[in-house]
C-alpha cells in the first residue's frame, strides 16, 4: 500500500515539473504550446500564425493585443505556467523585402 502511494506521489510530481518548463512563445511550436495549461490546438494554431505572419512577439502586451481571447487573467495564467516572450527576431515580411530589394545589401 505505501509502495503504491508512492509511486502516485511521484508520478504526479514528474507531471508538475513538465508545467514548470520555460515555453517561448516566438521560438516554441505548436506541440511545445500546448503542453501549458490554457493553450490547446486551436490557440496554438492562432499563436503560431499570428507569429508567422507578422513577426515574433515584443512582450506580453503585443502578445495580448494580438491573440484573440487572451486578457489579463488568461495572460497571467500562462506566464505562471511558463510562458516566456524571449528576444524577438526580426519580422519575416521585412527580410524577404529586403532579399529582394538588392540596393538594400
Amino acid at each position: 500500500m505505501l509502495k503504491k502511494l508512492l509511486a502516485v506521489a511521484l508520478m504526479s510530481l514528474s507531471m508538475l515539473s513538465v508545467s514548470w518548463a520555460a515555453v517561448d512563445v516566438n521560438t516554441a511550436d505548436h506541440a511545445a504550446l500546448e503542453t501549458l495549461s490554457g493553450i490547446g490546438p486551436k490557440r496554438s494554431k492562432v499563436i503560431v500564425e499570428e507569429r508567422t505572419k507578422n513577426g515574433p512577439y515584443k512582450d506580453a502586451a503585443d502578445f495580448k493585443a494580438r491573440v484573440p481571447g487572451i486578457g489579463d487573467k488568461t495572460l497571467a495564467k500562462l506566464e505562471s505556467a511558463g510562458l516566456t516572450f524571449g528576444k524577438a527576431a526580426a519580422a519575416p515580411a521585412a527580410a524577404k523585402k529586403d532579399a529582394k530589394d538588392p540596393k538594400k545589401k
